[in-house]
């Protein structure tokens, strides 16, 4: 018999702007969809610098880790996305602050981001 997944909401993270979950609970790791800068009470980007970004994308995926009963501490990769190389010296000065366990990463350049975003994170993380 297959293993059951569960799906992660929160109201104190942006909800899905499209037809996907904020996270998916499967065989003891959260599995988290990206989250952007959405202010989750005005549902929109409200800091216009990367610094400002990341620690709103930070604070998206605390929420989502915590209603999935984990947390930060226990991430294992993280996959982020820059709109621009040019910030990624900002966007490491605001990640290693909060993911101190120092998780296995990804870090590509795109062309664009929903919204306009400059960044982007999705995790994995044990619960």
């Amino acid at each position: 018999m297959p293993a059951s997944f569960t799906s992660i909401y929160t109201k104190d993270a942006p909800a899905a702007i499209g037809p996907y979950s904020q996270a998916i609970a499967y065989g003891g790791l959260v599995y988290t969809s990206g989250q952007i800068g959405i202010n989750p009470a005005t549902g929109s980007i409200d800091d216009a610098d990367i610094d400002g970004q990341t620690e709103q994308i930070i604070r998206n995926l605390k929420a989502v880790l915590d209603a999935a009963g984990t947390d930060l501490t226990r991430v294992v990769k993280t996959t982020c996305f820059l709109q621009s190389m040019s910030d990624f010296a900002a966007f490491n000065a605001v990640y290693e602050k909060h993911f101190t366990g120092k998780p296995a990463r990804s870090c590509v350049e795109v062309a664009k981001l929903p919204k306009g975003a400059l960044a982007e994170i999705e995790v994995i993380a044990a619960y």
